[in-house]
């Protein structure tokens, strides 16, 4: 079994920052591409961010370009979300996400995603 779980998320002011972690359970943490996915109250769930199973691409989606980061440790299973100067748009719940992947491939769909954490909810305040 998988096991994805998020933690970091919280309560913030427009402009501060957070950091979300996702820890990994389960097959081999290198054997997934990684992404974090955010759902907002009546919006569709969005791929924000994603990242190879060596780390050596991502992908972010334009309205976070330049504000946040995605990285991880494959020798600790683990994989980061640096977000700064939020802003309120930003608020949602949050989710990390593994996708079986080929080396260098970014999984750029949400069906390509197999294993999913609980969520973490960010909110930030204006």
């Amino acid at each position: 079994q998988v096991q994805l779980v998020e933690s970091g998320g919280g309560l913030v002011q427009a402009g501060g920052s957070l950091r979300l972690s996702c820890a990994v359970s389960g097959r081999t943490f290198s054997t997934y591409a990684m992404g974090w996915f955010r759902q907002a109250p009546g919006k569709e769930r969005e791929l924000v961010t994603g990242i190879t199973r060596m780390g050596d691409n991502v992908y972010y989606v334009d309205s976070v370009r330049g504000r946040f980061t995605i990285s991880r440790d494959n020798a600790r299973n683990t994989v980061w979300l640096q977000m700064n100067s939020l802003k309120p748009e930003d608020t949602a719940v949050y989710y990390c996400a593994a996708a079986g992947a080929i080396w260098g491939e970014l999984a750029m769909t949400r069906e390509r995603y197999a294993y999913w954490g609980q969520g973490t909810q960010v909110t930030v305040s204006s």
